[in-house]
Order: structure tokens, then C-alpha cells, then sequence
């Protein structure tokens, strides 16, 4: 079984699309969140190996998650997803501590590497 996975994105399609890549690899998608506050409860709920978090969700974004997440897991690996012009944001989440950032649209090679530079 490969690494465990929680997906946090406010659009479905692209939770499906990340399951797909993911799981045609080999990794376990072991939740999925439509914004941060769930984002956050799955993964104090099943401790995934990484989280994929969406910057722009409704209710609590994903830098917020971020934030939320790594006060209860310091060690957390967290993968930052963007659209194109976010650049700022994403500045800030690897400074936080992200271990990556996919901006959409993404790649499947870039969503795999992204995973693989988080476990290591």
C-alpha cells in the first residue's frame, strides 16, 4: 500500500483527477475535504502521510488549514495547490513550512513529484 492521502479542494472534479493520478500510482487516498475546516478534521481524524490542500476554498482557506494543521502537527507534510496569480500566497505557505506547490492547471508528472519530494 503506498504512502495515505487527503485531498482538499472545493471542486470535486479536481479531488477526482488528483484520485485518479494518485491512486494509478499506487498511493492510498484515505480522505477528501471541500474546505479547510474538513481539511483540517481529516487529517487530525486519519493522519495522512501528506495532505494536498487547496489555496481557495470556502469557509477557511487553505493557508489558514495550513496554519491549523501544522499547530497540531509540526511535522506535517503539506502540499500547497494554486491557481496561476497566487504567487504571494504561495510564498507564504513554503515559508510556513509546506514541503510543495502544484498550481492548477497541473500536470499529473507534477502532482507525483510533488508527493515524492513530500515523503522524502
Amino acid at each position: 500500500m503506498g504512502a495515505k492521502i487527503v485531498l482538499a479542494d472545493d471542486l470535486s472534479f479536481m479531488r477526482m483527477v488528483q484520485r485518479e493520478i494518485l491512486e494509478e500510482k499506487g498511493y492510498t487516498i484515505v480522505g477528501e475535504a471541500s474546505d479547510g475546516i474538513e481539511a483540517i478534521e481529516r487529517y487530525e481524524t486519519l493522519r495522512p502521510d501528506v495532505i494536498i490542500l487547496d489555496i481557495t476554498m470556502p469557509n477557511m482557506n487553505g493557508l489558514d488549514a495550513m496554519h491549523k494543521i501544522f499547530e497540531f502537527d509540526k511535522s506535517a507534510k503539506i502540499i500547497i495547490c494554486s491557481a496561476l496569480g497566487q504567487q504571494q500566497l504561495i510564498v507564504e505557505a513554503i515559508k510556513a513550512g509546506v514541503k510543495d506547490f502544484i498550481v492548477k492547471p497541473f500536470k499529473p508528472e507534477r502532482i507525483l513529484s510533488a508527493i515524492e519530494k513530500a515523503l522524502k
